[in-house]
């Protein structure tokens, strides 16, 4: 995989940030957004627990989802607090994802500013939580509703993958649904390219997040999320402008996402290995593209 870290920069203008990041979808890291809030330093394992320790959450394993498993199956449920409980007494591959905080503890909202100066359009009732014990893996996959996002990272270190969206064919995306049918575990490390040949050729953003990180994500990028630490971040969500991109997150969210569970629920087994099959034979033929070009 060819490899680039992702630009870090303190602040920038929303001239810059148009012209650099957000027009050609290039993600960045902002260190200084995040440090005028109050969260920055409010934001503690204590202080989250206190808020909402007694919400029911759903979590989340490290295990790829089996034939059977609809898109955003849990794992299991228990409460917030007892969570946060287990993930600080070491590692635990356990991650909670979509948490909407605010939901039950509004006066949360009081502790961050959306970053309206450098882009419009952030959907301002569903800011989310991500919560990971130490090893907890979000696996390769892009969102469903094709936000761009500004994901801050107030607690742990977080190591990041991305690939922009038309890199799907060579990390094996799976027809309906917004997986990778490759593994990414210790990709920094090891890649299965003896089974999966088109990870050689993918471009591919990475970096890790520490306190205070805030990472600009554009629509539609593939991310792979480790945490190294327990920790905690925030998503900050923006829908991007345009009529064909707004009917693309519809159909995302409506069609696709329907299909995928439908043929889940009918043929499971067909399908969970008729969607591989049909992964690899669109990065034969996206590596045959490449070496054409050559």
């Amino acid at each position: 995989m060819r490899l680039t870290p992702i630009d870090r920069v303190t602040d920038i203008t929303p001239a810059a940030f148009r012209e650099n990041y957000l027009l050609p979808l290039k993600p960045v890291i902002i260190s200084g957004i995040s440090k005028q809030w109050p969260a920055y330093n409010k934001w503690t394992w204590d202080y989250i627990k206190s808020l909402v320790g007694n919400v029911k959450v759903g979590v989340y394993n490290n295990v790829r989802a089996g034939a059977k498993v609809p898109v955003n199956g849990n794992d299991g449920e228990m409460l917030f607090g007892e969570y946060l409980d287990l993930i600080q007494k070491g590692p635990v591959e356990l991650r909670i994802f979509l948490f909407n905080i605010f939901k039950h503890a509004p006066i949360v909202n009081e502790d961050f500013v959306y970053p309206d100066k450098l882009m419009k359009g952030f959907l301002k009732s569903y800011p989310m939580l991500f919560v990971g014990g130490e090893g907890s893996i979000a696996h390769m996959h892009y969102d469903l509703d094709l936000s761009h996002i500004f994901h801050t990272q107030f607690i742990g270190r977080k190591r990041v993958l991305l690939l922009k969206n038309d890199q799907s064919p060579l990390i094996y995306k799976m027809p309906f649904t917004v997986e990778s049918a490759a593994s990414f575990v210790d990709w920094h490390e090891h890649l299965d390219t003896d089974k999966f040949p088109g990870l050689k050729y993918a471009q591919a953003y990475e970096a890790i997040l520490e306190h205070g990180d805030t990472m600009f994500m554009p629509t539609g990028y593939w991310h792979h999320m480790q945490y190294l630490q327990s920790g905690l971040a925030l998503s900050l969500r923006a829908l991007p402008s345009g009529v064909f991109a707004k009917l693309n997150t519809i159909y995302h969210l409506l069609g696709m996402r329907g299909f995928n569970n439908m043929l889940i629920k009918l043929a499971p087994e067909w399908w969970y290995n008729r969607k591989r099959e049909i992964a690899n034979a669109n990065a034969v033929h996206a590596m045959e593209k490449l070496a054409l070009a050559e």
